[in-house]
């Protein structure tokens, strides 16, 4: 008698003082929650809203305007809330410098410093552990161009970067390898076309223009740049000397 006696008094200074942890607390709610994507001028706004309310966006514009980090975030919101099974990122392989053959390892591999800025946006947005169990396990995928065709998605947000330098013939495969409950973004800027032909993407823009296609058109200018005052300072320059 007296053994189990000394028994429950153990278990009890072991245990009986323990604090029980609500994790369903609204602080931790409050240091999970991300806040929503602020626009930082009315074009912003205007690519925010068409995001949510457009399957298909194309949006252009000089470097430095938040194209690129906004589609990122978003999508990236979306993937967070359970709202899409998957992300994929693609662009031309059309280099400013070295080509991908310069890169060590698979196509896959040698696509993974392109992607690199996308792929900082969503890690800042899901955590950087997320975005790799992610990527491991087919959540977010890195596309190169040149196995895009036979590919297609449904439930995922798809963002074509750099889409100034594909060609009309590339840009009409990767608008038709989209599936159902799909959001597209089809991001570029018509003035840095690294292409020595036709630009898909103008093409795109005047197929909407033309037979006025349901596909919102937001286009920035330097005005919006938001990256930095010298960045604008050089986007402007550039510009001024017709390079």
């Amino acid at each position: 008698m007296g053994k189990n006696l000394k028994k429950r008094r153990r278990h009890e200074r072991q245990f009986g003082s323990a604090e029980i942890i609500n994790f369903k607390d609204p602080k931790f709610e409050i240091e999970r929650a991300l806040p929503p994507i602020k626009a930082l001028n009315p074009t912003q706004g205007d690519y925010l809203d068409a995001l949510r309310k457009s399957p298909q966006v194309i949006v252009l514009g000089p470097a430095g305007t938040g194209k690129t980090w906004i589609a990122a975030t978003h999508a990236a919101d979306l993937y967070r809330n359970r709202q899409i099974d998957k992300i994929i990122l693609t662009r031309p392989n059309v280099p400013c410098g070295r080509s991908l053959g310069y890169f060590p390892g698979t196509l896959e591999d040698k696509f993974v410093p392109w992607a690199q800025p996308v792929a900082e946006a969503i890690k800042d947005r899901i955590g950087k552990a997320a975005y790799d169990i992610a990527l491991k396990h087919g959540g977010i995928e890195l596309v190169p161009f040149e196995v895009m065709r036979g590919r297609s998605w449904k439930n995922a947000f798809v963002l074509l970067d750099e889409a100034q330098n594909c060609t009309p013939a590339e840009i009409k495969t990767f608008l038709t390898r989209i599936g159902h409950d799909c959001t597209v973004v089809v991001n570029g800027d018509v003035s840095q076309c690294d292409l020595d032909r036709d630009s898909g993407l103008r093409t795109v823009i005047n197929m909407i223009d033309a037979q006025r296609l349901p596909v919102p058109v937001i286009e920035f200018t330097r005005a919006d740049i938001v990256r930095s005052g010298v960045c604008a300072m050089w986007v402007s320059a550039f510009e001024g000397a017709k390079l």
